[in-house]
Parts: structure tokens; sequence; C-alpha cells
């Protein structure tokens, strides 16, 4: 668990901080704090130490909320659905200590010795600024992440090279192919609820479609599946069993993927595959 979970820590954080978008967001709110000088800075510093203070501290608020949010995401993903929950959860949870650093930059460019006290109180204030950076983080970042979440898997998939016969006829046998880069086009292993998206995965790859999963189920053609939750589909042919957890159960994927089954579905589950 602890090798999955750094694992796919490690990546999100790479699509992060790697993200263009982000980082011209990061320098756009540190201008406009150093321009306006919010809090008094405006009048206590000069424009070079106020763009100094600004960017030093939004730097560490910024990193601390980013990784509290995605360790959120990994670690909340079997209990809250949604992204954006999770990361909005981890945020919160960083303010803590990011108010204690923000006493720390008070010290450095103002000499206020830090107090618990007021370290607490640094870090309700900041709870705003924190559910700000992971916004900014989400909406620009949120397709990528997804992606990046189960990327391990891709590995497992071991794709063929694709022929041209084959992108021409497999989106007449499920219609949702039609939708993916023909790159992608394979045969339909399962579907899976990403926020606003649906993401497809097949022999070939994955990619988010902007598709209500239930509108994504009626395309699945002529592809022997069953659905497992309101939020997960599987083709039948790409299980490999089921797992109890604790009460829950769960549909195990040939690749290793596991995906739960709600106890709408669980019956019929069990009847078929177990």
């Amino acid at each position: 668990m602890d090798h999955t979970f750094l694992q796919s820590t490690l990546r999100e954080l790479q699509v992060v901080w790697r993200s263009p978008r982000l980082w011209a967001t990061f320098v756009i709110v540190v201008l406009i704090f150093a321009v306006t000088g919010p809090y008094g800075t405006f009048a206590q510093l000069r424009p070079g130490a106020r763009l100094g203070y600004w960017l030093v501290l939004h730097a560490m608020a910024w990193s601390i909320a980013i990784l509290f949010s995605v360790v959120a995401e990994v670690i909340l993903r079997k209990w809250i659905l949604s992204m954006f929950a999770r990361m909005m959860t981890g945020s919160i949870i960083a303010a803590l200590p990011i108010g204690f650093g923000i006493s720390l930059v008070d010290l450095a460019f103002f000499g206020t010795a830090p107090t618990v006290t007021g370290s607490l109180h640094q870090s309700l204030t900041s709870i705003p600024l924190c559910l700000l950076f992971c916004f900014l983080a989400y909406m620009t970042m949120h397709q990528q992440i997804a992606i990046a979440a189960e990327a391990p898997n891709d590995e497992k998939l071991a794709p063929d090279p694709i022929t041209t016969s084959e992108i021409k006829a497999l989106p007449a046998q499920a219609p949702i192919l039609s939708r993916l880069k023909p790159e992608n086009r394979g045969a339909l292993v399962r579907l899976a609820v990403r926020d606003h998206y649906t993401e497809v995965v097949t022999s070939r790859g994955r990619e988010l479609v902007l598709l209500r999963f239930g509108d994504a189920l009626m395309e699945l053609g002529d592809t022997e599946g069953m659905r497992l939750h309101r939020s997960h589909w599987i083709a039948t042919c790409h299980v490999a069993g089921l797992r109890r957890d604790n009460g829950k159960l769960f549909v195990v994927a040939r690749d290793g993927t596991e995906m739960p089954v709600s106890r709408s579905y669980a019956e019929a589950v069990r009847r078929r595959f177990g």
C-alpha cells in the first residue's frame, strides 16, 4: 500500500509542478498582492520588499497547500468520490502548517516573534487562501491529475500496435470509441466517473470524455459488461475476480484495478462473478 501511495502521490505532484498554467496563475496572484499590498503591507514595506514578502509567503503557502491537496486526493479516494472534495479537504488541513509558516515569514520581514496563539490565528485566517489555491489548482489541472491517478495501470494494459482496419471497425461495435483519439481505440475495458468527465479505458489506452456516465453507458454497443456502481462499469471479459474488505465488495480487473460494488448491484455481481 505504501509503495502504491508514494508512486501515485509523486506522479500527481509532478503533474502539478510541471504545469505552466498553474505557475502562470501563481505569478499573477503574487503580482496582485505585491501591487495592492493587503494586510497593511502597502504602508509597511517598500515595493521591492513587498514583492519579496508576498513571493516567499505564497511560495510557501502554495507548496504546502498543493502537497496536502494531492496527498488527500490519493488517500481519500475510497471514501470521497469527488476529486474536488478530496483536494479541498487536504487544503483545509494544510491551513494549520501554513499558519505557522506565515508566522515565520513575518518574523523574517517584520521581526515579529511568533507565538502559538498567533500562529493558530494565522491558520484560521489562511483557510480562505488555502481554498483559493486548491480551486485554482483544480481548475487548471483536474483533467491531467485524473489521468495521472491511474497511470500505473497503463503499463499493464500493454497495447499492441493498432491497425487502420481496427480503427475503422471498433467504433461500429461501441459508438463511444468514436469519441476517442484513434490511437486509444481498442476493446473496452472499463468506464469510470471522473468529476464532470467519463474516463474510458480500452486495451490501447485511456481518455477522459466530456460525457455524462449514463449517456456513456448508452454508447457501449454490443460490448458485454456490467455496471458495478453509479460511477463504475467493467467489460465482463476483463473481470479477474471479487474481493471483500470489511464488508465491502470489490471487483478486481485483469490489470489489477479494484472497483467498488454498491449494494444495489452487489447481488447481481456475486451471481455473475462470485
